[in-house]
């Protein structure tokens, strides 16, 4: 007989393996063809969960947005285990995490799963809802769980703006956050799915540090990468209100191989989403860390744009990124 897993209490609510159930109410096996999904394709065999009539019929039934589960190194995200080591990339004008200013790693509050909120609570951002897990293996041992390390979270709101940065939020801390890894590797935070602005494809930034204590300082950092967004889920999302310009924004792009972070390749940086406008999505990524090898916090590329489309700095940047001079447009 197959035993029924039992879920965890948590402080947001039952989950099971990191994931908050979609139908709390309801047993593990009955979350949908979604929450099945992640769970299967997240362990060893596909007859661990209830059989192989429940796997066949949650991957038949669950397309995972933009990728193919099975095949797909975004299908590998959802299995936890990463194909490489994450590529690194530029923490951005923005990050504020001591590098260029700016440092909500020292605020206490930062560690946090709901992100939707400034530290301290404040009215959630708008924007569709998001669950988005990363789960970080450590390449040096086997890609083993990464359990302990932590990860720093950050992006744009659904009108393109960073807070502590855009104008009209400088004081606002929302968007930011920090979780240690569990046993498993995994950490979740509540968040949204980002705007558009101009001249960048949707994306979040995230770092990751050894452990909590090191996350004072993006110079600690030993990754720091970027996750792209499927276009056909976005195309969908940003037909939407609560994304005034993101539509036209993401066009004017045209294609993750036309951004200036992602068009050199985005195969290890491609999330895996499911969900709808009206429900939420759940994501998640596979981050794969080389502790080998000396971390580069990725050079800024040229060109791009600025948060909100203003086209220039927003008020309240710095005048100078970690190099000095003038920072560079938001990548």
């Amino acid at each position: 007989m197959t035993r029924i897993p039992e879920p965890e209490q948590t402080p947001l609510g039952p989950a099971y393996e990191g994931r908050l159930l979609a139908r709390p109410d309801d047993e593990v096996v009955d979350q949908g063809a979604g929450f099945d999904i992640r769970t299967l394709v997240s362990r060893r065999g596909v007859l661990s969960l209830v059989g192989l009539g429940l796997g066949t019929v949650a991957l038949a039934a669950c397309g995972v947005t933009g990728t193919d589960a099975a095949a797909s190194p975004s299908g590998t995200a959802a299995a936890g285990t990463a194909d490489g080591e994450i590529p690194d990339e530029t923490n951005g004008p923005y990050p504020a995490d001591g590098t260029n200013g700016q440092n909500v790693l020292e605020e206490s509050g930062i560690v946090r799963s709901d992100i939707t909120t400034s530290i301290g609570g404040s009215t959630p951002v708008d924007g569709v809802p998001l669950s988005m897990t990363f789960t970080v293996t450590d390449m040096a041992s086997g890609s083993a769980p990464f359990a302990g390390v932590a990860v720093y979270a950050w992006q744009c709101d659904a009108q393109g703006r960073y807070s502590m940065y855009s104008e009209g939020v400088e004081n606002e801390t929302f968007l930011r956050g920090i979780q240690v890894a569990d046993a498993q590797g995994q950490v979740t935070f509540q968040t949204i799915v980002p705007g558009c602005y101009t001249g960048r494809w949707t994306h979040i930034h995230f770092e990751v540090y050894p452990d909590v204590d090191s996350a004072t300082n993006g110079q600690n950092a030993i990754a720091t990468s970027q996750v792209a967004f499927p276009q056909d889920m976005l195309e969908t999302l940003y037909a939407l209100d609560v994304y005034p310009d993101s539509a036209r924004n993401l066009q004017e792009v045209g294609s993750l191989d036309n951004d200036n972070v992602f068009g050199d390749g985005y195969d290890l940086q491609l999330g895996t989403f499911t969900g709808d406008a009206d429900a939420g999505y759940t994501g998640s990524l596979a981050v794969g860390v080389d502790t080998t090898t000396e971390p580069s916090m990725g050079a800024a590329p040229s060109g791009g744009g600025a948060p909100g489309g203003q086209g220039g700095m927003p008020s309240g940047a710095p005048s100078g990124g970690p190099g000095g001079g003038q920072p560079p447009a938001q990548p």
